[in-house]
């Protein structure tokens, strides 16, 4: 008993019911209850090998060892249900290590990026939990009166020339001297995957804004891509040549095809002919295999009636050899109450079971004989 792994959830539940049953009219329990259906998974997790030196970039200052980071696109909104759900992130990030207290909540910091102010959150939150919002720079948010670090970046707000690639992500890029920077810092590393994917986005969310800028756009992207677009038009000439070449072959073959095809219909009607020979024949193997089919059912429903006498007779076997089985219990049973009676001395309740069938049956269920 001792080793037997006790389910303690499962009747704290019950007693916590038994407990607050004068008011079950009110109360609705839920057991096991799902918290959250989607996976829980934070936008970015930043960890800072070395707690000596702080962070300079001006959206990193707050960061400590553990960093997790919420992104709104410019489409959402951060709403006080993103709060919660995120500081519940926090802790279930802290309380999720091999070791107990392996990560102090003082070295976790929460940072929400979104395109636009939260006035709407940050007045519940002043409201309920008496946090604040303390601007540190453009666009960066600090929240204060709370144990965990957090932070508020308006991606909108952030000056260009500080956080040129954050500040861009939005609709509505303006084809500016900004966007020109943008641009030609991205010539300078557009061998990177990180720009390539930021650059996409960008381009992809700002794309009629793109087409109605025109001229700009146009110059600064021939600029970029210049020798690319160079290697693309020498590839494309070669690809045409080849496929000139190509047509041609492919001329000789179409010549080849049709000799092939008029040899291919004298075949046709050679094997048409085949064909009606063929039916022909299947036609009376088609009559001949009626026939066996025939014979063939006449046969199964033999077979059938066949099968359904020996079902009968095996199941008037079963019901002789039941009667024979209950019987033989009978005869057993009333053998070893007699014998019991014999060896208890009961000569009374012996001779009284041979003629009181009620008084019998009830001494089968005294000694455990039914």
């Amino acid at each position: 008993m001792a080793d037997e792994v006790l389910q303690w959830h499962d009747g704290f539940h019950a007693a916590l019911q038994i407990e607050l049953k004068g008011e079950s009219a009110r109360l609705r329990f839920r057991s096991e209850y799902e918290l959250y259906k989607k996976s829980l998974r934070i936008d970015t997790v930043v960890i800072k090998e070395s707690d000596d030196t702080p962070v300079q970039k001006n959206i990193g200052k707050i960061f400590r060892k553990h960093n997790l980071i919420e992104y709104k696109s410019p489409d959402d909104y951060l709403s006080i249900d993103d709060f919660y759900k995120v500081y519940g992130y926090a802790c279930l990030y802290q309380s999720n290590t091999q070791k107990i207290h392996e990560i102090s909540m003082e070295d976790i910091t929460i940072t929400f990026v979104c395109s636009h102010f939260p006035r709407k959150m940050l007045k519940l939150l002043k409201n309920e939990r008496n946090i604040e919002a303390v601007q540190k720079g453009k666009g960066i948010y600090w929240l204060v009166n709370d144990p965990v670090s957090m932070q508020i970046i308006v991606n909108t707000q952030l000056p260009p020339r500080e956080n040129r690639w954050l500040s861009s992500l939005r609709r509505n890029l303006a084809m500016d001297m900004n966007t020109k920077r943008l641009l030609g810092e991205y010539k300078g590393h557009r061998e990177s995957n990180l720009y390539q994917a930021a650059m996409d986005l960008i381009m992809r969310a700002n794309q009629k804004t793109m087409e109605e800028a025109g001229h700009m756009v146009c110059d600064a992207l021939k600029e970029i891509f210049a020798d690319e677009w160079r290697k693309k038009e020498l590839q494309f000439q070669e690809k045409e040549t080849k496929l000139q070449e190509k047509e041609t072959k492919f001329q000789e073959k179409e010549t080849e095809l049709q000799e092939k095809e008029t040899k291919f219909q004298e075949k046709e009607t050679e094997l048409q002919e085949k064909e009606t020979k063929f039916q022909e024949k299947e036609t009376e193997l088609q009559e001949k295999e009626t026939k066996f089919q025939e014979k063939e059912t006449e046969l199964q429903e033999k077979e059938t009636k066949f099968q359904e006498k020996e079902l009968s007779l095996k199941m008037r076997e079963v019901q002789v050899q039941k009667k024979e089985m209950q019987l033989k219990k009978r005869e057993n049973r009333m053998e070893t109450l007699v014998q019991l009676l014999l060896d208890k001395n009961l000569l009374e309740d012996l001779s009284r079971i041979s003629v009181d069938k009620a008084y019998r049956e009830l001494m089968y269920q005294k000694y455990g004989l039914e």
